[in-house]
């Protein structure tokens, strides 16, 4: 479904993906592990159009879509739900919900969908007239999701969903970014700075290193590979 072939990205003189290759099968969660500045939120920017890479390809369902803008590509099935969450603060739940959808034609689908997206998120359809900058992290970050499963993808990018929610709330939302995957069949590619859950929830992980693929194998093997441990699992 996707592949990453020998990608680069640079910022200015500074090599942030170097020689990059990944791939996300149909139906599969995926993960991207590694510390900060390893280049994984680059990776995911560079993959829906947000920046351009210096070279290699990035094949969506045969196409390449490296180097075309976030429009077109989200207009192709790819979802991106960015670091930070980046919802529209002044406007209520309902209204982010439905700009998630904003390039799609087939409107008559959108309250089923919207169902759905209530269905796994009850805290969004009790709040759906509040203003979204109101919100707790939590449920900032279930809008955030719910945003993009609205432009209906075939991919779902999620980068950090954990980052700055209650502990309490971080095991529901991924429980549910499982529950997506297996009901709708989405494809994930997760980015997370909590390993642990991540390699939990995914099938197969990659571990970064300063732009670059170290190690990749299963998420199992992976939660028991001594050197992931010790670096990113707390402990041997």
């Amino acid at each position: 479904m996707l592949e990453i072939r020998d990608l680069i990205v640079n910022y200015g003189s500074i090599a942030a993906i170097q020689n990059l290759s990944v791939k996300v099968e149909q139906g599969s969660i995926v993960t991207l592990v590694g510390a900060n500045g390893a280049g994984k939120s680059t990776t995911l920017r560079a993959i829906s159009g947000l920046i351009k890479p210096q070279s290699g390809s990035i094949l969506f369902n045969g196409e390449n879509i490296a180097g075309l803008p976030p429009h077109r590509i989200v207009a192709l099935g790819l979802a991106h739900a960015p670091e930070g969450r980046m919802i529209f603060a002044n406007l209520t739940v309902m209204e982010n919900l439905l700009m998630g959808a904003y390039l799609r034609r087939d409107r008559a689908s959108f309250p089923k969908e919207l169902e759905y997206i209530f269905a796994i998120f009850p805290r969004l359809k009790e709040r759906e007239k509040q203003v979204a900058g109101t919100l707790s992290g939590g449920e900032q970050q279930m809008l955030a999701i719910g945003r993009a499963l609205m432009s209906k993808p075939k991919l779902l990018m999620l980068d950090e969903p954990s980052l700055g929610i209650a502990p309490i709330l971080v095991k529901t939302i991924f429980e549910k970014i499982a529950e997506v995957n297996r009901q709708l069949g989405i494809s994930i590619l997760l980015v997370e700075q909590n390993a642990n859950l991540a390699l939990e929830v995914s099938s197969y992980g990659y571990v970064l290193e300063t732009g670059c693929v170290i190690l990749e194998d299963t998420s199992a093997a992976l939660r028991e590979n001594e050197r992931v441990r010790e670096a990113y699992l707390g402990g041997g």
